[in-house]
């Protein structure tokens, strides 16, 4: 039985992830500002960071509040396998891992007392081992639930490791901006703070139905009982992803309705041969938009049976280009992604009649080709003018 003062879980959390790895791997980039991603920035190092430099931000704004930034293309093919690694030392610390995305997770350590310590001696012996084996800074946050490991986590980077334990939980949750309660974004905080609720303890002393009435009955029940670390959800093992996807970063200038399709046939070939090589089939696609002001747009549409064909994903993703086209067309646009959910894991049946192209078994081939020969090795002619697609995959594989 766990009769430790401190949680049994841990939440991992690599940082500035694809930055770190650059300045890993080039050791001309160690203390410097680094900014993964040319239009869009992907990452941005500790160095950066303090400059205020932010994901998901303009390039050109990012050079303006950090001149000497050193900007990089970035190498998903280099971050995956940093993942892979950095996976297989969680997985070495405990069988109890969940993949959250591909630079973080919870682990729980509960039964590794008498085995392997305390839970601090596990997250710094596994701080130490990320460091040592995949040569990358990690911080570790550890408490009873997976909301406040991840909040300790948060307050700990970089490269730190936070302990909370049982009888100083609410001590150090409740002082905390609102801002660190999971759901609360922009218009969630400006509502709280309207009413002049600016801390995690201000939202537990609210009353809950008038947390309710503000925000209503979801968010407004789910925040007040994180507020008293009420999170009853467990460190969950092999689940299967309930989606898959993939972006490409595009800069800020408008671009054509041809471009935008020639993108979208790249995320459709890599995402159906992700999801044939997972042996599953999906019904919904859902198309993602990212515009110059930071607005966002998403379409999705569910196909009539499961499917695993390329075509039908990519038909699928056309319309939805077409039907959102409208509001797409006179504006700059930061970003497009593709994803792929309502995932359905029997067979697919095949449909008759048996006449016209084998699209199945053209697919099954170009998956052979690229498995053996690389992902290069076959690709649209249409794609061969945008070198170094940027996919950013959600999940390690």
């Amino acid at each position: 039985m766990f009769v430790s003062n401190e949680g049994p879980i841990l939440h991992a959390d690599l940082d500035a992830f694809y930055a770190s790895v650059e300045q890993r791997d080039d050791p001309a980039l160690r203390g410097r500002p680094v900014v993964v991603g040319t239009g869009v920035v992907l990452a941005a190092s500790y160095e950066a960071k303090a400059r205020g430099v932010r994901t998901a931000m303009n390039g050109r704004q990012a050079r303006q509040l950090c001149p000497e930034a050193i900007v990089v293309s970035p190498r998903m093919s280099a971050y995956s396998a940093a993942s892979k690694a950095v996976f297989e030392v969680f997985r070495d610390t405990t069988p109890l891992v969940e993949g959250i995305s591909i630079d973080e997770a919870f682990l729980d350590v509960g039964g590794l007392l008498r085995i392997a310590g305390p839970p601090r001696v596990i997250a710094a012996n596994l701080r130490a081992a990320v460091a040592s084996r995949v040569g990358l800074p990690i911080t570790v946050g550890v408490a009873r639930t997976k909301f406040l490991a991840k909040v300790a986590s948060g307050v700990a980077k970089p490269d730190g490791l936070l302990v909370v334990p049982h009888d100083a939980e609410l001590a150090f949750l409740h002082p905390l901006p609102v801002e660190r309660l999971w759901g609360v974004g922009k218009v969630t905080s400006g509502k709280l703070r309207a009413h002049g609720i600016t801390t995690v303890g201000q939202v537990a002393a609210f009353d809950v139905r008038e947390l309710v009435s503000m925000l209503g009955a979801g968010a407004g029940r789910h925040l007040h009982a994180l507020a008293h670390n009420r999170d009853p959800r467990r460190v969950r093992v092999g689940q299967r992803r309930r989606s898959m996807g993939a972006q490409r970063a595009l800069g800020s200038r408008r671009r054509t309705y041809v471009e935008l399709d020639e993108f979208l046939s790249g995320l459709s070939d890599r995402l159906a041969r992700r999801l044939r090589s997972a042996g599953r089939a999906c019904r919904t696609v859902t198309l993602r938009l990212r515009f110059a002001d930071f607005s966002r747009a998403t379409r999705s549409h569910t196909v009539r049976k499961p499917t695993t064909g390329t075509e039908v994903i990519l038909s699928a993703a056309r319309g939805l280009l077409a039907a959102a086209w409208p509001m797409i067309a006179d504006r700059g646009i930061t970003l497009i992604g593709l994803s792929l959910s309502n995932f359905d894991d029997d067979a697919v049946q095949l449909e008759l009649p048996f006449s016209g192209p084998d699209l199945a078994a053209l697919d099954t081939t170009l998956d052979s080709l690229r498995t053996r020969f690389g992902s290069t090795a076959v690709t649209r002619a249409a794609l061969l003018k945008h070198p170094d697609p940027v996919e950013m995959p959600l999940l390690p594989d």
